[in-house]
């Protein structure tokens, strides 16, 4: 049996990229805009995935979808911005993940297929792989040129994130907030010494990827 997903926006933004990669991998669709939130989610009609853009207004029903996604035991992925994704906190209860806006299609394939639970083919979705460097996100473990490169978990965890979310531009404050977490009391100054040890670890090339964005934070370059 196909899965199914439901995807609520209020744009078409992001609608074309998620239209082709939900036919890519088989998964049956039906859509629709935030005033229709009630009627689409109505109980009976079982969804795996729910696709959810939170962004400008839309982010006023982000606790009514997640709490209708926890109420259907469905997967949930938020579609966020640099504004909205400064307090986006996740769900714990179900499974859930987010893509920043505009986000391309590889990125949030992988991401459907490890919500949706495909196994087989789609195995190794949890290594990324960037040029002679693997993180493997079940194991926690990063090689570069076939070596084990020791991280903190904190050095493991920054890293993994931008990976994860490649030329997006994170600011220090939304790095502390996604990797250190909200409990997290220090400076901000912590994120650049990690990077600096982040860097010196996986080598020069490599390094040249993390990148510095003046007066923001930092960023991954996947080109």
């Amino acid at each position: 049996m196909s899965k199914r997903a439901l995807y609520i926006a209020d744009s078409l933004d992001n609608a074309r990229g998620f239209q082709q990669v939900l036919a890519e991998q088989g998964v049956d669709v039906a859509a629709g805009s935030t005033m229709k939130l009630r009627r689409l989610m109505q109980p009976g009609d079982d969804r795996d995935l729910v696709i959810f853009e939170a962004r400008g207004t839309a982010c006023a029903f982000l606790e009514e979808v997640e709490s209708l996604a926890e109420e259907r035991r469905c997967a949930l992925l938020l579609i966020v911005d640099e504004v909205s994704v400064r307090d986006l906190q996740l769900p714990t209860l179900i499974p859930c993940d987010f893509v920043m806006h505009g986000a391309g299609n590889a990125e949030c394939s992988a991401r459907i297929r490890r919500l949706l639970g495909d196994s087989g083919e789609h195995a190794e979705i949890n290594v990324i792989k960037h040029d002679n460097m693997i993180i493997n996100l079940d194991t926690y473990q990063v090689t570069v040129a076939g070596e084990p490169v020791d991280f903190t978990y904190l050095e493991y965890a920054l890293l993994s994130f931008l990976v994860r979310h490649p030329k997006h531009t994170f600011s220090r404050d939304v790095l502390l907030q996604r990797v250190w977490g909200f409990d997290y009391y220090g400076g901000s100054r912590t994120v650049d010494v990690h990077v600096r040890r982040i860097r010196s670890k996986i080598g020069p090339e490599l390094a040249q990827r993390l990148e510095t964005v003046r007066g923001v934070g930092y960023l991954w370059n996947s080109d």
